[in-house]
């Protein structure tokens, strides 16, 4: 009988599936930043706190992917996605008919515990589909979701909320949902490999494992630190670049091609040693964050310093979610579920701490300084990576 983890007919089925529920869970993550104007108007807020819609989604996230890894363990893995994109269908529904801000917010929260559940046994589905040698590009293809959502998911939902207003947008959200729920139905075999039960025992066994938290770590701030920046790029392009509000709809669109070039070139760089791939990526960000700090009031150049980050943005996410998942492997086999969940945590703690500082730099200082808080998040990546291979190197002598 064919191993159903590396027939070839069935491996293309799973990824396309994943693919197809990750861009709507990456248009709903995203969507809210294209709609910051549009949210502060219609509720009478101040934009850092419409930015909320993006920080408390990600902490819904952070929140959300370890407490239900722990509710979800036993229940077969096609059936739990069935139940995520249900539950991320009532989140987006509850968002867009929402009567106050407060309820948008519950909406999205909905959504988060959906989002990170999803994304914790899809990368390692798609690492398991697989063979060894190609399971970063897997997770990259499962990734592709996420991309190709800030590609169109997120410029389209941008547009109908400013042509027909920003409950459309959700709207637009639950018809992907849908789309998702009957890929999973139709795609997804009944036989996927179920870890079991996890219990809180395995959160301990990840946080004593000191490689383990220094990966963590470095998802946070590696990742995050683009969010200082990404979280209000809306108000940037429009504000400090000049350009109009149509305008940015496409350059949003052109940001995401940018993005999706760099999650495949990503995931290729991180079939094999995926934690020296990461320094070279976490030096492209901060560069292209810097280049932003220089030009952020310069339309042509700024918007090329933009563009170089959607490149850098994601590059690293394949590796990230793969390197975690393989330090666990070696040091807490029996936590590798609850490993790859607080991924998908510390992902979304870096998100919500980088629109936050963002959010507080913007305050306090304006939208020119929030580049500068991305270039220190990416900083303190790059010095924990050397720090883990510097750990790892130790052990080997």
């Amino acid at each position: 009988m064919t191993n159903i983890l590396y027939d070839k007919r069935t491996s293309v089925g799973t990824l396309i599936a994943l693919a197809i529920s990750a861009f709507a869970i990456g248009s709903t993550e995203f969507i809210s930043v294209g709609l910051l104007p549009l949210l502060a108007n219609q509720f009478s807020v101040s934009l850092e706190t419409a930015g909320l819609t993006v920080s408390i989604y990600a902490i819904g996230i952070t929140v959300g992917a370890p407490l239900m890894t722990l509710l979800t363990g036993s229940i077969p893995r096609k059936n739990l996605l069935m139940i995520t994109m249900l539950l991320f269908i009532t989140g987006n529904l509850i968002a867009a008919f929402a009567p106050s801000f407060l309820i948008v917010l519950l909406g999205r929260i909905v959504a988060a515990l959906a989002h990170g559940i999803f994304m914790t046994i899809s990368s390692l589905i798609a690492a398991n589909v697989v063979t060894p040698d190609r399971r970063a590009s897997a997770i990259a293809i499962m990734f592709t979701g996420l991309t190709v959502a800030t590609v169109t998911g997120v410029p389209l939902g941008t547009f109908i909320g400013q042509l027909a207003g920003w409950r459309l947008s959700f709207i637009f959200l639950t018809i992907i949902g849908a789309i998702g729920l009957l890929a999973n139905l139709l795609l997804i075999p009944n036989g996927l490999p179920n870890p079991g039960k996890t219990s809180i025992k395995g959160i301990l066994t990840v946080f004593s494992n000191r490689k383990i938290v220094y990966a963590l770590l470095m998802t946070a701030f590696g990742y995050g630190g683009t969010f200082a920046v990404y979280t209000y790029i809306s108000p940037i392009l429009e504000k400090l670049m000049g350009y109009s509000t149509s305008a940015v709809v496409w350059l949003l669109l052109v940001y995401g091609v940018m993005v999706a070039i760099g999650n495949t070139v990503g995931g290729r760089m991180a079939n094999s040693h995926p934690e020296k791939a990461l320094i070279k990526m976490f030096a492209g960000l901060a560069g292209s964050l810097l280049l932003i700090g220089f030009f952020i009031n310069q339309s042509v150049l700024g918007l090329i310093a933009v563009l170089l980050m959607g490149l850098f943005a994601f590059m690293n996410a394949p590796g990230l979610q793969l390197y975690i998942v393989t330090v666990a492997e070696k040091e807490a086999p029996s936590a590798v579920t609850m490993a790859s969940a607080l991924n998908i945590s510390a992902f979304n703690i870096g998100i919500a701490l980088g629109s936050l500082l963002g959010g507080q730099v913007t305050a306090h200082f304006g939208l020119a300084q929030t580049p500068w808080i991305g270039i220190v998040m990416v900083i303190l990546a790059i010095l924990i990576n050397g720090r883990l291979i510097g750990v790892v190197k130790r052990e080997i002598n």
